[in-house]
């Protein structure tokens, strides 16, 4: 649904963006992730075909963002950082204006305003002055001018911005709901967690430059090391450390393990198979255990060691862009 071939913009002596590779299949959300500055949005003003690239190409929907810039528009919808609202305009004049130019005739309109505000849950303040509402109110007007026209791709620049919790929570429920038909997502943010949640993939970008894409797992993975385990045990002191640590090295595709009074951890690349000969190792010594768990690690940890530089050699890289 959305391809990029060494796609390339250059602004006078400023290269935005370096020849991004990049595709994204139909139901797919893909989250780019990178500094202010490392061109996430040139590329969704490209895609959107606002901008047209130096070199390089890229299709959405089987049209050239180029060379047939208005097939483009008619199929994508966007959400820009500043969504730019008339604010002396109701809500409701605002979309209907907007559907108008989107081509849609007025009793279509009428009725997908409705349907988005009850989906928004903006039905009762449509006629109010945009001036008067408040930024996650604003947001959401902004998003329901992004789905007017149904378009079969979304490009969202800091969907969630300014909301609240509960709002946040509903505009995330609406991107899984619109991924499930179909629609190709490209969601550019600053919020770790809400990519986490909604990415089918991340691609992390720097300098122009995609340094690393994949799914969260395997960004962790690549980045983070294999799994870390965590045995917790019911009382604090560990009796018997020595004969336990012995166990432990004698297991095949345990890694370093970190001792403390109250627990242990490892790393493994086969929990499956390791977590059982662990449990057992720990029985056998005596030990109380009370939990045997995964720590979550963060996709936070994996993008500040990407910005920082530090993701490792270009052939891993490479494997986890393949």
């Amino acid at each position: 649904m959305i391809e990029m071939v060494n796609l390339t913009k250059q602004f006078e002596t400023v290269l935005a963006v370096d020849g991004i590779h990049l595709t994204v299949q139909p139901g797919e959300v893909l989250a780019l992730l990178g500094p202010n500055g490392a061109g996430k949005t040139t590329t969704v003003r490209m895609l959107s075909a606002i901008l047209k690239p130096t070199a390089g190409h890229a299709t959405v929907a089987g049209y050239d963002v180029a060379s047939q810039s208005l097939e483009v528009r008619r199929c994508v919808g966007v959400l820009t950082e500043s969504p730019g609202l008339y604010q002396r305009m109701s809500g409701q004049e605002y979309l209907d204006f907007f559907g108008e130019v989107r081509g849609l005739e007025p009793q279509a309109r009428l009725a997908r305003i409705a349907h988005l505000a009850d989906w928004f849950e903006m039905s009762g303040v449509l006629d109010r002055r945009l001036g008067e509402y408040s930024k996650g109110m604003a947001q959401k007007v902004a998003l329901m001018r992004t789905l007017l026209h149904d378009p079969a791709v979304l490009l969202l620049d800091e969907p969630t911005s300014a909301m609240d919790p509960q709002s946040a929570r509903l505009v995330r429920d609406t991107i899984l709901q619109l991924r499930s038909t179909q629609r190709s997502i490209i969601i550019c943010t600053h919020n770790l967690v809400e990519a986490e949640e909604l990415a089918d993939r991340i691609a992390i970008i720097r300098q122009g430059r995609i340094v690393v894409q994949g799914t969260p797992a395997e960004l962790k993975t690549r980045l983070l090391g294999a799994p870390l385990m965590e045995v917790r045990f019911s009382q604090p002191g560990l009796n018997g450390a020595a004969s336990l640590v012995a166990r432990f090295a004698q297991i095949e595709g345990v890694g370093e393990d970190t001792m403390r009074m109250e627990f242990i951890r490892y790393r493994t690349d086969r929990p499956g198979e390791v977590n059982s000969a662990i449990l057992e190792a720990l029985l056998a010594a005596g030990m109380q255990v009370f939990s045997l768990s995964e720590v979550p690690q963060s996709l936070e940890s994996v993008y500040l060691r990407v910005i920082a530089g530090r993701q490792g050699s270009a052939e891993g890289t490479a494997a986890v862009d393949a």
